[in-house]
């Protein structure tokens, strides 16, 4: 009998399960790969919505959790997190001797993956490698894929970035996001079957999804983390001023995060806006559902790039979180002004829905990822080609 080939991901964030939870899921049930399952960072805290919660519920088993990050939420703390990683993930490889290990995009917390593997001569495979943004993200994007072995991008745009970065092309694999998967599966069954309110708590007004609604996804720029607090109070008031109902959620674990969050607080204690409700997190299938019933997605979250370009749900994107990144006929990009961001979802939200794009996959990356990890040379070295 063959041995199965031990793949551990590890998920340092809430988006980065629902970017890869159709791969883990594919990863579980073929017959040559061993699934290991590690979380850590800010997806084991309940402020920022504790994914390790969905995992679980989703019936995942996860072999190991690694507390991470220290307090502070600005760029000294992500760095000396980042730091933390690498020494408790390097002592998690060494007992779980995994065959290869899968970091996932971008956020600060993947380097130290990618660094407590290839130090350790463990093949690495990195997800959504080759995009751009613009901001400490694509450097942390980029150093993943120099430290990578094999590559799962995203889009052909992607792909040959990837291979002009000098990494070979018999090891990058345009198999689309694995977060289409889930977007498909929404479009199989759109309606809206749960009540947001009722079933994930939240604070705020008593919104309801029975009437067009927004829905509002905000981070802190790591570049720009002082800011953090003026530009989600803009946005605030901008989406205050339609009185439209709301669904809004809380920031990723950056830098600003707490700039973010202080200016969300600050608003709601001030002025209570009753048409917005406020939620950490959600399931990523109903957070989908959610958004392809809106009217509109506002802020600078990277699914209304991926999923809604897919789903054709209009969308404001706010800033430079997703500067120059592969986008549908779906986006409406804006500056940080309260006007502009005003005029923008109301023009969007009295459009008919975009035309669906599949830039970012078919539905179906999960599989071929597992399918082509059951297979592919597992190296971990390589040369550059001159």
């Amino acid at each position: 009998m063959t041995q199965k080939r031990k793949i551990c991901a590890v998920i340092t964030a809430r988006p980065s399960y629902s970017r890869v939870k159709t791969a883990l899921q594919a990863i579980k049930e073929h017959p040559n790969l061993e699934l290991q399952l590690v979380v850590a960072g800010s997806a084991l805290l309940d402020r920022y919505g504790n994914a390790v919660n969905f995992i679980e519920k989703d019936g995942f088993t996860i072999n190991d959790k690694v507390f991470m990050v220290l307090e502070g939420e600005n760029k000294t703390a992500m760095a000396k997190t980042t730091g933390l990683g690498v020494m408790e993930l390097a002592n998690v490889f060494y007992n779980l001797q995994p065959d290869a290990v899968l970091t996932i995009a971008d956020r600060f917390e993947t380097i130290a993956t990618s660094i407590a593997a290839a130090y350790q001569n463990i093949p690495l495979i990195h997800l959504q490698g080759g995009e751009v943004t613009g901001n400490i993200d694509e450097k942390v994007r980029h150093a993943n894929t120099k430290l990578a072995d094999i590559h799962f991008v995203t889009s052909e745009d992607a792909k040959q970035r990837v291979e002009r970065m000098g990494e070979d092309a018999a090891f990058v694999f345009n198999t689309g996001c694995p977060s289409i998967d889930i977007a498909a599966q929404v479009l199989a069954a759109p309606q809206l079957d749960f009540d947001p309110i009722e079933k994930y708590g939240g604070v705020g007004g008593p919104v309801s999804a029975k009437e067009p609604y927004l829905v509002v996804m905000q981070h802190p720029v790591t570049t720009e983390y002082h800011e953090a607090k003026q530009d989600v109070l803009k946005t605030l008031r901008a989406i205050d001023a339609l009185k439209i109902p709301t669904f809004w959620f809380w920031p990723n674990v950056d830098a600003g995060a707490d700039g973010t969050s202080n200016g969300i607080r600050s608003y709601r204690e001030k002025y209570n806006p009753q048409h917005i409700h406020f939620f950490k997190n959600m399931e990523p299938f109903d957070f989908l559902k959610l958004l392809a019933n809106s009217s509109c997605l506002v802020g600078n979250s990277s699914v209304g790039i991926r999923e809604c370009s897919f789903l054709g749900v209009p969308v404001v994107n706010i800033g430079t979180r997703q500067n120059r990144r592969l986008r549908g006929a779906n986006v409406t990009d804006v500056n940080y002004e309260e006007a502009e961001i005003k005029q923008a979802v109301q023009d969007q939200i009295a459009k008919p829905k975009n035309t669906k794009s599949t830039i970012y996959g078919k539905g179906d990356s999960g599989k071929r990822i597992a399918d082509i990890l059951a297979t592919v040379e597992l190296r971990y070295h390589k040369t550059i080609s001159y």
